[in-house]
């Protein structure tokens, strides 16, 4: 029997992506790298619908999937992430994150997974861009609260079309138990 409902975002991951993919041929990527202190994800549907209207009805109709854009909150941003994916620096003597105006980010792919009532549900957003996230924080009163950090997050398609993949009821446990190994790509496509 499969999900009914979801729960619990976890086990994120990153993994930056080493050579571009192809319109015939997938990008390869770094092996996956724990997100620790996921919060919270919410990342919308980018596209739209266009509508065609002939003979007074909507003749055609067609959706635009253009992937997907939203906010991504966790505990921290961690130091190898804001190295490998949004370009700081880190200087080699004094071991000093640098934020350069210049700096160019890399693509990564974003894995996550969902508790489910039956299994987990695992997702991977292939072709991800970050923006820096803000710099905020509060002073403590009588009780601590902790911040979280959040970076925008935009999923655009590969040039071989591919957005996301996700595990599903009939999943092989090949495929679910090495998820955060390797970035999955299907064997055959």
């Amino acid at each position: 029997m499969g999900n009914k409902v979801k729960y619990n975002l976890k086990n994120v991951h990153y993994a930056p992506m080493t050579a571009p993919g192809t319109a015939t041929s997938w990008p390869t990527y770094g092996t996956p790298v724990p997100w620790p202190g996921a919060v919270e994800m919410s990342l919308e549907q980018q596209g739209s619908i266009s509508k065609f209207y002939a003979d007074g009805i909507t003749y055609w109709q067609a959706a635009k999937n253009n992937g997907y854009e939203g906010d991504y909150s966790s505990a921290m941003v961690p130091d190898s992430f804001r190295e490998d994916c949004l370009g700081e620096e880190l200087e080699e003597t004094d071991k000093v994150y640098l934020e350069k105006a210049t700096a160019i980010g890399t693509a990564f792919a974003l894995l996550f997974e969902f508790d489910g009532d039956a299994s987990g549900i695992k997702h991977v957003l292939y072709n991800c861009t970050a923006t820096r996230p803000p710099i905020e924080g509060k002073t403590a009163e009588e009780e601590i609260e902790p911040d979280t950090e959040t970076l925008t997050i935009s999923a655009a398609a590969l040039p071989n079309g591919y957005v996301k993949a996700k595990t599903g009821d009939e999943t092989t446990s090949t495929v679910v138990n090495s998820w955060f190994e390797e970035v999955y790509t299907p064997t055959a496509s």
